[in-house]
């Protein structure tokens, strides 16, 4: 039998209840991590908890906006497994595809509240415990190809990818004298929950597009792709990796300058 990769180790992932997030629960569950699902989708969230086993997984409902969440979420975690070792902070939104001419300043604000407050969020109440406990652990955070190339996605979901890289490197520079490494993942157009709406088209819509745009033929991308890097940043395998970017983009950051979204919004 294959040594399970993240045995006996506890994990949260934000934004686990759909998506690249519930993916990567079951496969942090299924390589043996004990994981506490945060999201603020109650329903789907005790739903994926009663399809793995309440032995192996909890819910908890936390918006990454109030930072008392996030920290209760980490007590949560440590009251209930001990410890806490990985992070995966995940959540985040798409916000509104609107110019820079017409720009809803209200809405930009709350993607930035979601997608880069909520994520030093969860840096900072993670890395507290783990310091607390003298755990080298692995904090990994969610960015996008956005974060890399203009044209990819919205004005505000654009830039709060590009702080979340920041976010990360800065994060990696002072925590590595903890042991605590600090790294994200930048997936290409991943046809989940989130998008779906973003875009408002179907998943398979998305996927064809992706698949033509993209360099990388023969295999369509997939959360469960998304879900196996982070495991990698999870585990043990990537030791000494940090301040990285994973791109998961099947080359098309290295070939292409821009995802058309006006080719899928309706």
């Amino acid at each position: 039998m294959t040594k399970q990769r993240l045995e006996g180790k506890v994990a949260i992932v934000t934004g686990g209840a759909s998506g690249i997030g519930a993916e990567s629960v079951r496969l942090f569950s299924e390589n043996g991590a004990f994981i506490v699902v945060a999201d603020v989708q109650d329903e789907l969230g005790h739903h994926l908890v009663a399809s793995i086993g309440s032995d192996k997984v909890s819910y908890r409902h936390c918006d990454v906006r109030d930072e008392k969440q996030v920290e209760e979420t980490v007590s949560f975690a440590l009251e209930k497994y001990g410890r806490l070792d990985i992070m995966f902070s995940n959540a985040g939104i798409g916000g509104s595809f609107s110019g820079i001419l017409d720009l809803d300043l209200n809405g930009f604000d709350n993607t930035m509240a979601v997608n880069v407050r909520g994520v030093a969020a969860t840096i900072k109440h993670a890395a507290r415990a783990m310091v607390a406990n003298k755990i080298r652990g692995s904090i990994i955070c969610t960015a996008s190809v956005a974060g890399l190339l203009a044209g990819s996605g919205p004005h505000g979901y654009t830039v709060s990818k590009h702080a979340i890289i920041g976010l990360v490197r800065t994060a990696c520079s002072e925590l590595g004298a903890y042991g605590i490494r600090v790294n994200c993942l930048s997936p290409y157009a991943v046809a989940t929950p989130l998008t779906c709406t973003a875009l408002n088209v179907e998943a398979d819509v998305i996927e064809a597009t992706g698949h033509d745009l993209t360099n990388l033929k023969g295999i369509t991308l997939k959360a469960s792709h998304i879900a196996e890097a982070a495991l990698f940043l999870a585990s043990d395998d990537s030791a000494y990796i940090s301040g990285h970017n994973l791109v998961v983009d099947g080359g098309f950051n290295a070939s292409k300058s821009c995802f058309p979204s006006d080719a899928l919004i309706k």
